[in-house]
C-alpha cells in the first residue's frame, strides 16, 4: 500500500493515519502532530478509487458499503500493518488508528474483524462498518468517536449504534458531539487530544 512513515520517539504509539474520501497518506499528519508530535506516523493511502478519489473500500451508493470489498480491504490493511511493523521494526501491538470518515470506517472495520488489530482508535465521523456479526473481544481497547449532530452523512442514531456495538464488545468508548456536520473542528480535535492524554 502507498504510505508514508515517520519515526517518532521510542515507546510512543504508532499513529495509523487513515484519510477520508479523496485524501491521501499525508492528509492527517498535521492532526497527528497536534495530538502527539512525538508519535511515530504511518500514513496510508486507500487502494480503491472512486471518480479518481482514493478510498479504502468501495461503496454501492452514498452510505451503502460494498461489504465484500470492505472485508477484503480490511484483510489487506491488517496484513499490511504486520508487514510494516516488521519492515520498520515497531511494535505491532502499539498501533493507534486515527481515521476520518472513510478512514474511520476502515479503522472501525479492523476493530470489528480482528482482536488486537489496534491498541486504540480515534474515529472521526465514522459509520457502522458491518452489522449482524460477532465482534472480537475489545476489552482494554479505548475508542474515541467524534461526531456531528448535523452530519448529513451519518445520522446520530448510527453514531449511537456504533458506540453501543463497541461497548458491548468490551471497548471503552468516549463519544464527543459537535453541533456541526461532516467536518473536523478545532474543539473536536482538542477533545480527541484530551482523550489521548488520558488513555496513552
Amino acid at each position: 500500500m502507498i504510505h508514508v512513515y515517520k519515526e517518532g520517539k521510542s515507546k510512543k504509539p504508532v499513529f495509523l493515519l487513515l484519510h477520508g474520501t479523496g485524501g491521501n497518506e499525508r492528509d492527517l499528519i498535521p492532526l497527528a502532530n497536534l495530538i502527539d508530535p512525538e508519535a511515530t506516523l504511518l500514513g496510508v493511502r486507500g487502494n480503491v478509487t472512486e471518480n479518481g478519489m482514493p478510498r479504502f473500500f468501495r461503496r454501492l451508493a452514498e452510505g451503502v458499503f460494498d461489504e465484500e470489498d470492505l472485508i477484503q480491504r480490511t484483510e489487506e490493511l491488517q496484513a499490511f500493518l504486520s508487514e510494516a511493523a516488521e519492515k520498520y521494526s515497531f511494535d505491532r501491538e502499539n498501533i493507534l488508528a486515527i481515521g476520518f470518515s472513510n478512514g474511520a470506517n476502515i479503522a472501525g472495520s479492523l476493530l470489528f474483524h480482528y482482536e488486537k488489530a489496534l491498541k486504540g482508535a480515534m474515529l472521526l465521523h465514522p459509520m457502522v462498518p458491518r452489522r449482524g456479526i460477532d465482534l472480537p473481544n475489545l476489552k482494554y481497547t479505548p475508542v474515541f468517536i467524534g461526531a456531528g449532530k448535523q452530519d448529513p452523512l451519518v445520522p446520530q442514531s448510527e453514531t449511537l449504534e456504533l458506540a453501543d456495538l463497541l461497548k458491548n464488545a468490551g471497548a471503552s468508548v468516549d463519544l464527543h458531539w459537535e453541533n456541526g456536520g461532516h467536518q473536523l473542528t478545532h474543539s473536536e480535535l482538542q477533545a480527541a487530544k484530551a482523550w489521548y492524554e488520558k488513555v496513552k
